[in-house]
């Protein structure tokens, strides 16, 4: 079942999970995700063995979305 996991100071706290065969679940799930984006955290994906991409748009066939704060500093 994919997840949509944020990082946090626990770890990570569990946001959603969904099942293509639950509309609701899904419905639930974008709505986490658009939540999260706009309270400022960036969304990714893994794309192979230590690589990551950001993604916009909830990526319904990904197994774990991880939401993230962006890096502070300069």
């Amino acid at each position: 079942m994919p997840k949509l996991i944020r990082m946090d100071r626990t770890g990570h706290t569990t946001v959603a999970e969904w099942s293509a065969e639950d509309p609701a679940a899904v419905e639930r799930a974008v709505v986490a995700f658009r939540q999260e984006l706009d309270r400022g955290y960036l969304a990714m994906v893994s794309t192979g063995p230590g690589q990551a991409e950001q993604v916009r748009e909830l990526p319904f066939d990904a197994e774990t979305v991880i939401l993230r704060l962006p890096i502070s500093g300069g």
